[in-house]
Parts: C-alpha cells; sequence; structure tokens
C-alpha cells in the first residue's frame, strides 16, 4: 500500500469564516423590534392625570380617550385620590395629540342620558363609556380636573355668545333652552353671582344664522311656565313652549326698530325680565312724581296700578301708605305716583313751557284724580285723571317732598254718600205713626171692599130681574100682536058704521097705546138696565 506524500507541498488552512442563514432572521426580527419599540416611544405621547368625582363606567385599557369620535388615548390606571373625595385616573395620550393638552383643555365622562333636551350618548350602550376631550388655550399641562357634567356647547358650532343679567335664576340651568318664536336656537353655557351687585350673570350662546337677530333693542325674558296675571285690564294668560313648561327656558324677540345694522357682537350684555309684560312697558327719562290723597278706602289700589289720562296710560302708582293726624285721629291714604310725560305731544311743535307748568296749567283747567275700578272681574283700581270743570279751583301745592296732586271723590264715595244721606232722612221719618195712619187705611179699603161686594152682588140680582121682564114683555108683545090681527080680521066682518065695529076700534086703539108703551119700556131697559135701580134719567 502506497503511503502519502506530506513533504510534497505544504498544508494551507483557510482562517475566513462566514456567518451561517439562520441567523439573518432572527437580525431582522431584531431590528424590526427595535424600529416598533422606538417607534412606540416616540408615538406615546405624554402620560396625563384627570380627576372625576366617581368612576363610573370608567375601565382600565378599555375606556378611551377621543376627540371628535377619533382615538387619541386611553386609560391605563384608575386610583383614589389622597383626599379620599375623587378618583385619579391616568390616560396614556397619542404623540399627534399632544398639542391639545394645555391649561383650558376640558375632559368629560361620556355616558347615555336621557333630558328634557333629548337622548345623548346612545353610542356608549354598546361600546361603554368614553372620556371626551376639548383642547383649549393656555399653558401646557399635565394634571386635570374633569367636568362634572358635559359642556352644553360644542366646539364646532357656529353663532355668538351674549350675557344676560337677573336678579333671580329661578328654574334656569346649564342647557335650559333659548327659543325665538318657538324655535329652540340656543341654550345657557353657564351662570354665575355678580359679588358687587348681587345679580346673576348668565352665558348663553346663540347658533347661526339666528344671531343675526340679537340686535341693540332686542329683549330677553323668562319663559318659563304659563303666565296668569289679573291686574286693571282683567286677567291676561300666557304660555310658553312645552319643554319650557317643564324645564323652564328664555325667549327673545327682535325689536321692528332695528336693522340689520344694529347686529350685535360677542359677549354683549342684556337685562333677562321676568316675564313677556316687563319687556312691552316703555321706560321714559322724563317722569314726575306727585302725591295723591284719599280719604276714602283704597281696596283694589296697588303698587304698579296704571294712571290713565282718558283711558292712555301715563304712569302707574309707586307707593301706597297711611298717614294718621294726631291732633284729629284723621286717616288719609297718600298714594306716590310717576307720571311720563314724555308721552304728551304738543300738536303745533315742542312745548314752551316746562312739565312742571303744563301739569300747573291742567290742574287750573279741573284736572282731577280719581280712582276707578279697572276691571269688575278682578275688583282692581287705577287711578283716572280728567277735567272736571265744576270741581273747585286748585292748584298744585308742595308740602312735604313730593308735590300735592288734587283728586276728586269716587263715583263709589259719591255713591256711599248720598246713600248715606237717603238713610239719614228715613231714620228721621215718624215710621211708627205711618205705619199705625197705613193701618187704618188698610181698615177702611177692606171695609169699602166688602160693601162694594154687596152692591155689585144686589145690582146682579136685578139684572137678573130686569131681563126677566124684558123677556116678558116680549112675549106680550107677541100675543098683542096677534090680539090685534085677529081683532083686524073681526073689523073686516063688520058691517061699516055699526056699534060693534066702533067699539072694537076703540079697543084696537088703547091696544095700540098699551103696546107701544111696553116697546119704550122694553128699549130702555134693553139700552139702560140699570135703571131699574136708579129710575129714568131726566133728559
Amino acid at each position: 500500500m502506497e503511503q502519502p506524500d506530506f513533504s510534497a507541498a505544504p498544508l494551507s488552512l483557510n482562517k475566513r469564516r462566514e456567518l451561517p442563514l439562520v441567523w439573518i432572521l432572527p437580525i431582522i426580527a431584531l431590528l424590526v423590534s427595535v424600529w416598533l419599540v422606538a417607534k412606540s416611544i416616540h408615538e406615546k405621547g405624554p402620560v396625563i392625570t384627570i380627576r372625576f368625582p366617581t368612576a363610573e363606567g370608567l375601565e382600565v385599557d378599555k375606556t378611551k380617550v377621543r376627540f371628535l369620535n377619533v382615538e387619541i388615548g386611553k386609560v391605563t390606571a384608575i386610583n383614589i385620590d389622597a383626599d379620599l373625595k375623587t378618583i385619579l385616573v391616568t390616560a396614556q395620550i397619542n404623540h399627534s395629540a399632544e398639542d391639545y393638552l394645555h391649561e383650558h383643555t376640558q375632559f368629560w365622562v361620556v355616558r347615555p342620558q336621557i333630558g328634557l333636551g333629548g337622548v345623548s350618548g346612545l353610542g356608549t350602550l354598546l361600546s361603554g363609556a368614553y372620556i371626551e376631550i376639548h383642547p383649549g388655550d393656555g399653558d401646557d399641562q399635565s394634571n386635570f380636573t374633569g367636568l362634572t357634567n358635559p359642556p352644553v356647547l360644542k366646539q364646532n358650532q357656529d353663532g355668538r355668545y351674549f350675557v344676560l343679567e337677573t336678579d333671580d335664576l329661578g328654574s334656569l340651568r346649564q342647557g335650559t333652552p333659548i327659543h325665538f318664536h318657538g324655535i329652540n336656537v340656543g341654550e345657557v353655557l353657564s351662570y354665575k353671582l355678580v359679588a358687587e351687585g348681587g345679580l346673576i350673570r348668565l352665558a348663553v350662546f346663540i347658533n347661526a344664522p339666528y344671531h343675526r337677530f340679537v340686535r341693540k333693542n332686542t329683549h330677553f325674558w323668562t319663559d318659563g311656565g304659563i303666565d296668569v296675571s289679573a291686574g286693571a285690564e282683567g286677567f291676561k294668560v300666557r304660555s310658553a313652549p312645552l319643554v319650557s313648561l317643564l324645564s323652564g327656558g328664555i325667549a327673545f324677540e327682535a325689536s321692528v326698530e332695528d336693522n340689520v345694522d344694529s347686529i350685535m357682537p360677542d359677549n354683549t350684555m342684556y337685562e333677562l325680565f321676568n316675564n313677556y309684560e316687563q319687556t312691552t312697558q316703555v321706560t321714559y327719562q322724563n317722569s314726575l312724581k306727585y302725591v295723591l290723597y284719599f280719604s276714602g278706602s283704597v281696596r283694589g289700589l296697588t303698587e304698579g296700578a296704571p294712571v290713565q289720562l282718558r283711558g292712555i296710560t301715563m304712569g302707574k302708582v309707586k307707593k301706597i301708605n297711611v298717614e294718621v293726624d294726631e291732633h284729629s285721629t284723621a286717616i288719609r291714604i297718600p298714594v306716590l305716583v310717576e307720571l311720563e310725560l314724555d308721552r304728551i305731544k304738543d300738536m303745533h311743535g315742542d312745548f314752551k313751557i316746562s312739565d312742571h307748568e303744563l301739569v300747573a296749567a291742567l290742574v287750573k283747567k279741573g284736572l282731577r284724580a280719581q280712582l276707578q275700578t279697572g276691571s269688575l272681574l278682578t275688583g282692581q283700581l287705577l287711578v283716572d285723571l280728567d277735567f272736571y270743570p265744576e270741581s273747585k279751583p286748585r292748584e298744585i301745592v308742595t308740602l312735604g317732598k313730593y308735590p300735592e296732586f288734587p283728586t276728586t271723590a269716587s263715583s263709589l264715595d259719591q255713591f256711599s254718600t248720598s246713600a248715606k244721606v237717603i238713610m239719614d232722612k228715613l231714620s228721621k221719618l215718624p215710621l211708627n205713626e205711618l205705619t199705625a195712619e197705613l193701618n187704618k187705611t188698610l181698615q177702611t179699603l177692606q171695609t169699602t171692599s166688602a160693601a162694594a161686594t154687596a152692591m155689585l152682588y144686589s145690582a146682579k140680582t136685578t139684572l137678573t130681574t130686569a131681563d126677566q121682564t124684558i123677556n116678558t114683555a116680549g112675549k106680550t108683545l107677541s100675543s098683542a100682536d096677534q090680539a090685534l090681527s085677529t081683532a083686524q080680521q073681526t073689523l073686516n066682518t063688520l058691517k061699516p058704521g055699526s056699534d060693534m065695529q066702533y067699539q072694537l076700534h076703540q079697543m084696537l086703539l088703547e091696544l095700540t097705546q098699551a103696546a107701544s108703551s111696553i116697546r119704550q119700556m122694553a128699549d130702555i131697559l134693553e139700552q139702560h138696565p140699570d135703571s131699574v135701580i136708579r129710575g129714568k134719567q131726566q133728559p
């Protein structure tokens, strides 16, 4: 066997080593993992904490943080705060939403809610509650306090903000609707108490395009129920929409005096009136106050009652008091009224005299104040100004703080005075003596009536007898007529010139005279039956 030759050439070793292919995949996986980790760290964004009063509906790693329904983070931890009153919710926010985290950013929990304004958050019935974010301005911040209730206004709504000022909040709350001609056009965003004035200011938002109707002379009023008022004009009933009846509401209307150029900017302040009637009352700058004195009852007269001049409102009652004279103990009622003389217009231009001089001139011509009933249904009184030329001349005098305006007794007082005078006269009459005389007169009338009744009964009996007599006379006349006919026939059978004919002829003449007398008597009885009682009347 042949042995190998090792001496022929030296052996050379290859020191180059190659990486096996099996390691390529793990390296690629490692690189991808590093890239994903780096990307995750880069996109992870900041971690924030939000304080909520309760953790209802919130779950770790399930509850999302959303903005405009786009997920920008999630809840990573839920803990109880050290004060044992609030909940600390830790949330991981995406890097893309890092610019939303500022001082005035708002957070709230979206849950299903059913209210008078409608139903909201129905989508959370399946997906669960989530945290909504509303970006704000200010410095960067990572600790926030969540809202107890969701804000009424969404950030993408178009319109304008206004401020309403009132002295009574009533049933108005956040979310109270605002109506314009019955259309829901806005809501109350918030309210706060103004410490220096004791007033309440409400921040409201009017949606576009209805904000164009909020102008210089626009009036806002509380429209939260059925307003029933009883005054000198009678009963007035005004009803709000159904939603406002249940939860309260605010309404407004544009003035016809405003045009499009008078649209007001954001944050313009308006007075919120308690009802619609207050918005219709015109406020005059030029007014005078007078005091009226009444000695009678002023039941039915209230503060705010109108002062009218021939049916036109010229002012109102400001105050009602009672004064007693310590010497005579006389009582009188001072009524303070405010006259708005701007309502009076001069037919020939501007007045050349002052307002006080104008009122004094009218008083000299007989202008007086009188209490009158404004409504028979409510019994409310009003102050009526009218001219009474027959009244005593009076002038306006100023003895106290306000000048005195002359008054005249009301119609009711005049009627009461007249009735009192009549009753006084009746009380002075001798009623007992008059009653005794009247009783005697009645007894005499009863006796006379009985005698007249007896006389009428006798006359009736006499008339009955007269009727019988007339019937008998008629029968007698009939017999006489038959006898005459028979006698005439007998005369015709006798010889002319005989004694028998002569005697019969005389007898016929006597019978004819007797029949004529009976006929006359019958005629008289028929025409005057009372002649049987009174006798024959003389011609």
